[in-house]
C-alpha cells in the first residue's frame, strides 16, 4: 500500500505541475522508427534517474509516444527478493507502462547470473537489449534509456556506454554530478571522448549555491569551446539529498514506532553522544534531522525532540519510556528502535545519505521544478530529431 500510495502521488504531483497537453495535441509526421535517447552518468547517485523521469513526464505532457529501457542493471540496484529493477519497476508504475518489467530492464545481473556468465555462457546479451529496444519502439516516437550507474559497468555482458550507445543507434545526455571544480570539467570531457557525435549535450547537476557562478561563467564557456552542449545547470538542494524514513527502516530492519511517517524526508543526521547541557544547542542548529541516541538517554531524546527533528533512532533495541514516547507523539517525531549498537548504526545510515533514489513525490515534483526551469526542451527536441507538436483543434 505505500509502494501504491508513492506511485500515486509522484503520479498526481506531475498533472498538478505540467497540465497534459497529450489529449489535445498530436504530433505531425510522426517518425516510422522511434528515436532512441540513452541516459548516462559519470559516476553513481548523479541524478540520472531523475532526468529520465522528468524527461518522460515532460515528453508525454507535450504529445509524444513514450517508451522506456534499462538496457543494463548492475545487481547492487536491484530488489533483495528478486531480479527486477527497482528504477525501472518505479518508472513502470509511475507511467502505467504496458511491457513486462523482464522487457523494460532485460539484462540484470544478479550473483546466480554473474556465476553462470564466469562459469557457463560468454556473457554477450547485446541481442537481448536489441530486441527489447526495437519491441518497445513499435509505435513509440522516442525511447528514453536509463544508463548504467558509471562510464565503466556493463564490460562483462558487452554492454558497455558505447557498445549500448552503438547497439540501439542512440543519442545520449550525460548527467554530470558536481563534486569540484576540475572534476566537472574532466566529466564533461570524458564524456565527449567516450561519445563523440553521439553526445548531444550534459546536464550538470547539484551545483553548490556558491559555484553556480563559476560554473555559469568560466566551466560552461570552457567545455562548450570544446565542443560540448550544456543543456542545464541544475543548483544543489538538500531536499533532493535526503532520505526517507522508510528507507532508514529497511536498512536497519528495526521497529517504527508512528503513524503515517514512512513517506518523510530527512535532510541531516546527528549523534546525540554530548551531555544535555550541550544537547539542544546542537540539536537547535540543523532542522529535519535524524537523530542517533542511546536508548537509555531519555534526557538526551527529550532535548531533540524540543527542536525540528523528523525520527528518534534509539539504539540497543531499547524501547523509549513512556514520557518520551508521548512528547514524540505530541510533537508528531517518528521513534525508530535499531537492534544495533550506536556505532554500528551510524555506519549503516551515513552510506545511504546523499546516495538514496528519487522515488519520493517531493524528490520528483521538486527535480522535475529544477529541470524544467533550466532545460529548453524546444531545442532539445530539434538536436533529437523529434517532429512539432501543434494542437489537434488548431
Amino acid at each position: 500500500m505505500f509502494v501504491e500510495g508513492v506511485f500515486l502521488k509522484v503520479k498526481l504531483a506531475f498533472e498538478k505541475f505540467l497540465p497534459g497537453l497529450s489529449e489535445n495535441s498530436i504530433v505531425q509526421g510522426r517518425t516510422i522508427m522511434a528515436i532512441n535517447l540513452y541516459v548516462t552518468s559519470t559516476q553513481n547517485f548523479s541524478g540520472k534517474s531523475a532526468v529520465c523521469l522528468t524527461l518522460m513526464d515532460r515528453m508525454r505532457k507535450d504529445g509524444y509516444r513514450v517508451g522506456y529501457l534499462k538496457p543494463f542493471s548492475s545487481a547492487a540496484r536491484v530488489l533483495a527478493e528478486s531480479s527486477v529493477d527497482e528504477d525501472a519497476r518505479f518508472i513502470k508504475e509511475t507511467f502505467h507502462l504496458s511491457e513486462p518489467l523482464e522487457l523494460l530492464a532485460p539484462v540484470v545481473v544478479t550473483g546466480q547470473r554473474m556465476r553462470k556468465i564466469l562459469t557457463e555462457d560468454n556473457g554477450d546479451y547485446r541481442s537481448t537489449v536489441k530486441q527489447a529496444a526495437e519491441t518497445i519502439g513499435q509505435d513509440k516516437d522516442i525511447v528514453v534509456m536509463e544508463g548504467s550507474d558509471n562510464f565503466r559497468e556493463g564490460y562483462i555482458v558487452k554492454l558497455s556506454l558505447n557498445e549500448v550507445a552503438n547497439l540501439v543507434d542512440a543519442k545520449v545526455i550525460t548527467v554530470v554530478g558536481y563534486q569540484n571544480s576540475l572534476q566537472v570539467i574532466d566529466d564533461t570531457l570524458t564524456a565527449l571522448t567516450r561519445l563523440g557525435e553521439r553526445l548531444i549535450g550534459v546536464i550538470i547537476n547539484a551545483v553548490p549555491e556558491n559555484r553556480l557562478g563559476y560554473v555559469h561563467q568560466s566551466v560552461l564557456p570552457y567545455v562548450q569551446a570544446q565542443g560540448v552542449d550544456v543543456l542545464a545547470v541544475l543548483p544543489y538542494e538538500q531536499t533532493l539529498h535526503s532520505i526517507a524514513i522508510s528507507k532508514i527502516v529497511e536498512v536497519l530492519g528495526g521497529e517504527l514506532l508512528c503513524g503515517d511517517c514512512l513517506e518523510e524526508l530527512v535532510e541531516n543526521l546527528l549523534v546525540g553522544a554530548m551531555n544535555v547541557e550541550n544537547a539542544l544547542n546542537y540539536f537547535r542548529a540543523v532542522k529535519n534531522k535524524a537523530v542517533i541516541v542511546g536508548g537509555d538517554r531519555p534526557d538526551i531524546q527529550l532535548a531533540a525532540l524540543e527542536t525540528s527533528t523528523k525520527v528518534l533512532i534509539l539504539t540497543g533495541n531499547i524501547r523509549p519510556n513512556p514520557v518520551v514516547e508521548a512528547k514524540a507523539e505530541e510533537r508528531g517525531v517518528a521513534i525508530m528502535l535499531s537492534p544495533y549498537d550506536t556505532l554500528t548504526t551510524i555506519e549503516k545510515v551515513e552510506q545511504f545519505f546523499g546516495r538514496s533514489g528519487f522515488h519520493e513525490a517531493e524528490k520528483v515534483t521538486r527535480f522535475a521544478l529544477l529541470l524544467n526551469q533550466s532545460l529548453n526542451f524546444d531545442q532539445l527536441y530539434q538536436r533529437l530529431g523529434l517532429p512539432k507538436v501543434q494542437a489537434a483543434n488548431s
